[in-house]
């Protein structure tokens, strides 16, 4: 075997097991997203009740300003839940999402900006649903 040709070959390995590298990197992050949101989603359902015991609240006391204010939150994080996963779907298709496709450079930045923006929802979900419960729970 001749030395370029060492090279070459060695040089097709070297660039299969590093695309491979990067392709499991996108796979883990997509993963990462998907977490994050299979976490939150099932508290859309507490967001709906919270709101429902906050409404009541408002319905019988005069001064509602502090579960007025919570509500609103809630229906805030809720709004934002279901934006951000239409925006999630508009930006990647199905065998991305659930079958590990890869993803060009454009797609990636963007699931970059999708992963910051899912941690950042989970935190105002998670905030104000502790808002209200503390709320409900003192009055």
């Amino acid at each position: 075997m001749t030395k370029k040709r060492l090279i070459l070959i060695l040089s097709v390995i070297i660039a299969v097991a590093y695309s491979c590298k990067d392709e499991k990197k996108e796979n883990s992050q997509m993963k990462s997203v998907m977490a994050v949101h299979d976490e939150v989603m099932p508290k859309m359902g507490t967001i709906g009740k919270l709101v429902a015991q906050l409404d009541e609240k408002i319905t019988n006391d005069a001064s509602s300003d502090d579960y007025a204010a919570a509500r609103e939150e809630l229906k805030a994080a809720h709004k934002a839940m279901m934006d951000w996963m239409k925006s999630f779907g508009d930006r990647f298709d199905g065998d991305e999402i659930l079958n590990g496709k890869a993803l060009t450079e454009e797609k990636q930045k963007w699931l970059d900006e999708e992963e910051a923006k899912v941690k950042s929802l989970k935190n105002q979900i998670n905030s104000s649903i502790k808002q209200a419960e503390d709320l409900l729970q003192s009055n």
